[in-house]
């Protein structure tokens, strides 16, 4: 396989609002540099299929920060860091006004002021959002951003197969050599050409692996190929058992399209119900729908146990216009699905949502190898905890982009490529395809996963499922060595990884928190944030 040789100032993988806020601000910031944004394709991310918004403080009459705080540490069940909590909250109102100066026309009520929604685990209205495809509009914004800027480079359907790395020259803590990054190997999927990409600094901001599960609310592309990437480049991953479903993904049962309805329905006032059409959440906790999700999530599970029929979504109470205007999308979906809000009950299910844990970075978005970067869902900056509080997502990665954009213009103008080129691509000496089932493999693992290692986990479970991944494992990598890439083999690649380290974390907790719940550890105390 011919390789095609790249030198970038600053290399990030993933278009997400994580990466384009980061891209952004480097290219403005240093115009003679070049910014290059790898991705799998630019209309497609986490980001985009966002429905909520993010979480602010507004109204100072209702809200204040502390409450913010208080709401995101009491969600995160005790593994919140508590510095990073408050730097991110304290921090949003400043990252917002950029976002708006960059075009973002959130909601607004008729007097002006932005129109703020609630969602489960908040004491206060503070979601900003564009009804309900908040997401899309921000990635559409972000994009129109990126084209204004003559030295960002946008490279689409490129698959980032692994990191570069080196020997650092520099010592780090104590006596150990620390690995530095020089950038990573890109599959163009359209020439089928190799493309190593040297850069000065790189940023991995790939989102999350919800496909690594049966049922997901994330696009086919969230394959967890960031962190994996950086897990074979052995810097540190934290928490990756902390997986959160969202409480509400439509059920589809194969008869028709799956999708995510926002929790702010129920902030607007939707019901759970179930088969005898009881509410039922205020038997679970005291805040009812609007409990944080790691405890709707298991509510649901439990509730469809105990009655083995579906949960649904009552919005038939609803003002049926206001709810049209406000949730356009979710009505259209149900539309398709041949259900009328106004009539019907919606059936819901947990679907995976979102990835806690990831790379182990610092205040400044650095991970443990030099010169890399994490921003976004693939990074574990301790905000979250062991459970996301709604619309926190897109706070972080606003913030975290600007932090690693701060610490990065410090020294960006002092760094060189490195003197020695890498070494080109190990690649397979026969263009022969894989001889694997992906499809069928990939399915097995999702459902391995959606029954050992999702919202309800045990020790007998756990320890069946390390030992069918780690047999998969070896499977995959011996076919990835030899026979020609492909994108679905490397992603079953990065999919069993991540299967795997959600396993093994999961066998290392040693008590219930927040996503993470174990029936063999039933009773034993949660630890308090840091």
């Amino acid at each position: 396989m011919k390789e095609n040789y790249n030198e970038v100032d600053v290399l990030i993988i993933g278009s997400g609002i994580a990466g384009l806020t980061a891209a952004i601000k480097l290219a403005q910031a240093f115009p003679q540099h070049s910014v290059v944004v790898i991705t799998k394709n630019s209309n497609e991310s986490n980001t985009r299929y966002t429905q909520g918004g993010i979480a602010v403080v507004i109204d100072l009459l209702n809200d204040s920060l502390e409450k913010h705080i208080d709401d995101t540490l009491l969600a995160g069940g005790g593994a919140c860091d508590k510095n990073v909590v408050e730097m991110v909250i304290n921090e949003a109102q400043e990252r917002l006004n950029e976002i708006i100066e960059w075009g973002a026309e959130f909601d607004r009520v008729a007097t002006g002021e932005l129109s703020l929604g609630l969602e489960g685990g908040h004491t206060a209205k503070r979601i900003v959002h564009v009804k309900d495809f908040t997401g899309l509009h921000l990635e559409i914004v972000l994009l129109r951003k990126a084209a204004t800027l003559s030295n960002l480079k946008i490279a689409s359907h490129r698959f980032a197969l692994d990191l570069i790395t080196a020997v650092s020259e520099e010592k780090s803590t104590g006596s150990d050599w620390r690995t530095k990054c020089l950038g990573a190997y890109v599959l163009n999927e359209e020439s089928g050409l190799i493309e190593t990409y040297v850069s000065k600094v790189t940023i991995l901001a790939t989102g999350g692996a919800g496909q690594v599960y049966r049922t997901t609310t994330n696009p086919a592309i969230a394959t967890g190929d960031g962190v994996a990437m950086a897990h074979r480049a052995h810097a540190r991953i934290k928490d990756m058992a902390f997986v959160q479903f969202h409480p509400t993904g439509f059920s589809s049962s194969g008869k028709g399209s799956s999708f995510l309805i926002s929790e702010a329905v129920r902030g607007y006032g939707a019901h759970l119900v179930n088969a005898q059409v009881e509410r039922f959440m205020f038997r679970y906790d005291v805040r009812g729908e609007l409990a944080p999700r790691d405890i709707v999530s298991r509510a649901i599970e439990q509730e469809k146990k105990s009655n083995d029929h579906y949960i649904f979504l009552d919005c038939r109470h609803l003002d049926q216009a206001d709810l049209k205007m406000k949730f356009p999308t979710i009505v259209e979906q149900c539309q398709i699905n041949k259900l009328d809000p106004q009539q019907d009950l919606i059936p819901v299910e947990p679907a995976a949502h979102y990835f806690c844990g990831g790379i182990d970075v610092d205040l400044k978005g650095r991970s443990s190898i030099d010169k890399l970067y994490a921003c976004g869902e693939c990074a574990c900056t301790g905000l979250h905890g062991a459970n996301r509080l709604a619309s926190n997502s897109l706070l972080e990665a606003m913030v975290y982009a600007h932090h690693c954009f701060i610490d990065i213009s410090e020294k960006l103008s002092q760094l060189d490529f490195t003197e020695q080129k890498p070494q080109p691509f190990r690649v397979s000496d026969t263009d022969c395809s894989t001889t694997l089932n992906v499809k069928l493999l990939r399915a097995e693992l999702n459902e391995l996963m959606s029954k050992k290692a999702a919202i309800v986990r045990s020790d007998v479970g756990l320890r069946e499922a390390l030992v069918k991944i780690l047999k998969l494992k070896v499977v995959v990598e011996a076919d990835y060595r030899n026979h020609a890439i492909s994108v679905d083999t490397c992603e079953l690649r990065n999919l069993v990884t991540v299967a795997q380290m959600v396993v093994e974390d999961s066998m290392n907790k040693k008590v219930n928190q927040g996503t993470f719940y174990n029936v063999d550890l039933v009773g034993v105390a949660a630890l308090p944030n840091k």
